[in-house]
């Protein structure tokens, strides 16, 4: 029954949001309980693979395949390893705090709210157990139509163009990297969209890519996911859409829908084109530096706690691009850590900031102050929160830092030293947002009548927390389970390049 489980977790929520829709939306109660229902049993179904993963197997795992449409070689393959493995957990797990960060700030439209979010999940858990080109593209465009209407109905003022906004630059990407999935059939000898398959006639030698097709096709899958990164200059979208987007929906962006650009860079760029990706290391490893100092500088200057937030996420974001085109262990080790920490770090800020404005219907930095004395609670876990992201030792933002610039300093110490500095910044403008919003006097009477958190506030946060302590005290419990299939990805990364490199260098003295 093992083999089942990816599939049982990614359709349940689109069990219960189908179960949704035949509910009255007159019962908003029902509606919000039957979400937040569904999206736990995900949740505990999803533990089984956590605690049944086999660390020393590199191989795919709890795989099942079946024929989808055999005419056109478009399978049902899904499967999990250890790259995907804490990718699938941290949707299960981030989503129903969404879903109860949402239980009283959502009142309209409450039906198709729950229902959206819930479609929301069984995109994104597809898009982490895809094996298949085709199905993952599927899944990659279902949970952009979901997203759209979340930001567009229940967003702020500038909603429309946020979802507009967001969906145009999605579309674009997507659009490239379906013309690269349909070019990798038709060289595939047009017989499957398998990935495993295109990628073993590949290292065989069965299907030859030139170095110019390998530069586009690469070129074309990377554009797409630095668009959903979002990586410099690609990130334009995303303060908009975070700030506009309700609570829920900037969780869940910041938590779950960024990390599908960094995981298809590592699923399917680094594996299929190897010596492209080698070629454009150097620049996109500049790139990334540059989207880490410049998040952190714009983040600096923001009055507005969730545009904050979303400018730090592309700082941190660039940080998992620099770990991953290290093309080593450590920096791809720490890429993927870091891609959990941002979740639950990133997520957890999302939704302190909800639950504040919440009370206060601001988000501006200068409204607030002295929040410590009406609200010491929510002053302790916003400061476990805020230092977990600036990375302070024992919590989890210092274990994937610390390995991504140990893997980038293995690989180029200027850039080393460079992105360093980004840790430097990211100190300097969420201690110094912590200390305008918590210390000090209370500025307005307003804050000081507000009420600390209640019980459902505490249990979205205590989970968050005992995380965040959990991954920086006891990081092996989780790099362990991701060591041996990064890696089987390098070995074969590391090992085709070089048969590449060799085989262009046979035919340039072939021509001379």
């Amino acid at each position: 029954m093992q083999k089942f489980i990816p599939t049982i977790i990614t359709f349940l929520p689109l069990a219960g949001a189908s179960v949704i829709l035949v509910v009255n939306k007159a019962n908003t109660e029902t509606i919000r309980r039957l979400a937040l229902v569904a999206s736990v049993v995900t949740l505990l179904t999803s533990i089984p693979l956590f605690v049944c993963f086999d660390a020393a197997d590199p191989g795919i795992q709890f795989e099942q395949t079946a024929d989808w449409i055999p005419s056109l070689g478009i399978t049902y393959h899904v499967g999990i390893d250890g790259i995907s493995l804490f990718l699938v957990l941290l949707t299960t797990f981030l989503t129903p705090l969404a879903i109860l960060s949402s239980w009283n700030s959502i009142q309209q439209r409450v039906k198709e709210y729950f229902v959206f979010v819930l479609v929301l999940e069984t995109g994104m858990l597809g898009v982490f157990v895809a094996l298949d080109l085709f199905l993952f593209y599927v899944f990659w465009e279902a949970m952009l139509v979901p997203m759209y209407f979340l930001i567009g109905v229940w967003g702020g003022q500038r909603r429309i163009y946020a979802a507009i906004k967001f969906f145009l630059y999605t579309m674009a990407g997507s659009v490239l990297m379906l013309v690269a999935i349909i070019t990798l059939y038709f060289l595939n000898g047009g017989v499957s969209f398998d990935f495993p398959v295109i990628l073993s006639g590949l290292h065989s030698g069965r299907v030859m890519l030139t170095a110019a097709q390998q530069y586009w096709l690469f070129l074309a899958f990377f554009i797409a996911f630095a668009i959903k990164v979002p990586l410099f200059p690609f990130h334009t979208w995303l303060p908009d859409a975070h700030v506009e987007a309700p609570t829920a929906g900037s969780v869940i962006l910041a938590g779950v829908l960024l990390k599908m650009g960094t995981y298809g860079m590592v699923r399917f760029c680094l594996p299929l084109f190897p010596e492209a990706a080698l070629q454009m290391a150097p620049l996109i490893s500049v790139l990334a530096i540059v989207g880490i100092i410049y998040g952190a500088l714009v983040a600096m200057v923001q009055p507005d706690l969730k545009k904050l937030v979303a400018y730090s996420s592309v700082s941190h974001l660039g940080f998992v691009v620099l770990g991953i085109f290290a093309f080593n262990a450590q920096g791809m080790e720490g890429a993927i850590y870091q891609m959990l920490n941002h979740g639950i770090s990133t997520g957890a800020l999302f939704l302190l900031v909800g639950m504040i404005y919440d009370r206060r219907h601001t988000r501006l930095i200068e409204d607030f102050g002295g929040l410590a004395t009406p609200l010491p609670l929510f002053s302790a876990f916003f400061m476990i929160v805020t230092l977990s992201s600036i990375g302070l030792p024992l919590l989890n933002g210092f274990v994937g830092e610390f390995l991504i610039l140990l893997g980038a300093f293995t690989a180029n110490v200027p850039r080393g030293v460079v992105a360093a500095t980004g840790i430097i910044l990211s100190s300097v403008y969420m201690l110094w947002m912590y200390q305008r919003v918590v210390f000090g006097d209370v500025k307005d009477e307003r804050n000081r009548a507000l009420t600390d958190l209640s019980l459902r506030e505490k249990s979205i946060m205590i989970p968050l927390v005992v995380l965040i302590v959990w991954m920086g005290v006891y990081s092996q419990s989780f790099l362990r389970k991701m060591d041996v299939s990064v890696n089987q990805l390098l070995d074969s990364f590391h090992s085709t390049a070089v048969v590449l490199k060799s085989t262009a260098q046979m035919k340039i003295e072939r021509q001379d």
